[in-house]
């Protein structure tokens, strides 16, 4: 099944190098080799692999090359650097490709000295657009199930998609956790994973978790920040005009993997709304070069719609979600007719589309896979 991506990130190949990041297991090794086959001469070189970190070291590959795969770079000592030497210095011809998570996404934080030599392309799991875009049948029960990472989601057997989660979790928690940061508390970490699991779409409370867990809230919310940095969770912080009270107030944290979600089909079709909102919006960064960012909006009283789509501090539409009920929500109907925000009621179950008091309410799955990748 081959990725909507793919043809965007050949031709940005062609100006630019390109940094492919995303999730563990999400499909960035499998696109990059699939990207390679386009090519007469390719070479794909991972730092983990012993002898491809040698090459990669001597910069022993072939002038001739056209495409270069380098796969978990950011492992390697004053990797920026190294890559700008080898990007300023390869022959005209050649293409670069670069993979990777957590620290890919992160090292534009310092002081970059790749600035102006790269496109990021973010690769999150398969989405209902996305399927419909590459003409694959849009299960929402299966994407609601399994998430849409690819190897659950593509499983024949639902016992193997089961395993893969567990192995995927323990290998999150034991090796890409310690990877990132030294931390020896396994069980107070898995702990607040499980909490994060069975409180999607809910405001986050640093103090509550630390109380259930056993830790500070600093650790709690230090660990979070570790899950949110590989990949693991994302989060919406409610919309404000000054954004440093948007930062402090509570947010919401969601799953890249929906199916990580503990919880009813109502808990599960909000996360698999948020993934697709988010892909939407970093489409609309990565690929127009507009900035968007996904947020959520409540007030002092705790008035709340689940989503908003922001544009240059500007809301353009807010998305309230529901399993099955088609009744507006007040709040929704109350954001609408004070600061005259667009509002879409997306439900889970429904019949028949329609506009009531200004407001759309639409069929979750036909929303969804209309939306911008």
């Amino acid at each position: 099944m081959e990725r909507y991506q793919k043809q965007q990130i050949l031709k940005d190949l062609k100006k630019k190098l390109v940094f492919l990041i995303g999730p563990r297991q999400v499909g960035k090794t499998w696109l990059a080799q699939n990207i390679a086959e386009s090519f007469s001469k390719s070479v794909y070189l991972n730092y983990d692999n012993f002898k491809d970190r040698e090459i990669i070291k001597s910069q022993s590959w072939l002038d001739d090359t056209e495409l270069l795969v380098l796969d978990e770079i950011h492992k390697m000592k004053e990797w920026k650097n190294f890559v700008k030497g080898v990007f300023d210095t390869k022959p005209a011809a050649m293409k670069i490709l670069i993979t990777g998570s957590a620290r890919l996404e992160a090292f534009q934080a310092s002081g970059d000295s790749l600035a102006g030599r790269f496109f990021k392309h973010r690769l999150l799991p398969f989405s209902p657009a996305e399927l419909f875009l590459i003409n694959e049948s849009v299960n929402m029960k299966k994407l609601l199930k399994y998430g849409g990472f690819p190897e659950p989601f593509l499983a024949d057997d639902p016992v193997e998609s089961d395993r893969w989660r567990m192995q995927y979790v323990n290998g999150l928690i034991r090796t890409d956790v310690l990877d990132f940061e030294k931390i020896h508390d396994f069980k107070a970490i898995e702990l607040v994973l499980e909490l994060l699991r069975l409180r999607v779409g809910s405001p986050v409370s640093y103090k509550s978790i630390a109380g259930d867990v056993g830790i500070s809230p600093n650790t709690a919310k230090k660990y979070i920040q570790i899950f949110e940095s590989l990949f693991i969770v994302f989060r919406t912080s409610p919309y404000s005009r000054n954004i440093a009270r948007s930062i402090l107030k509570e947010p919401k944290i969601y799953f890249y993997d929906t199916g990580m979600v503990e919880g009813n089909e109502g808990a599960k079709f909000e996360n698999l709304v948020a993934v697709s909102l988010l892909k939407h919006v970093y489409a609309l960064n990565d690929y127009l070069g507009k900035y968007y960012t996904l947020n959520y909006l409540r007030t002092k009283d705790k008035a709340e719609v689940d989503f908003c789509i922001v544009n240059k501090y500007i809301p353009e539409v807010m998305i309230e979600v529901k399993r099955s009920d088609e009744t507006l929500g007040k709040s929704i109907i109350n954001f609408n007719r004070r600061y005259n925000i667009p509002g879409i009621q997306l439900v889970l179950n429904l019949k028949q589309e329609r506009k009531e008091k200004n407001i759309e309410i639409r069929k979750g799955i036909n929303y969804l896979k209309l939306l911008m990748l």
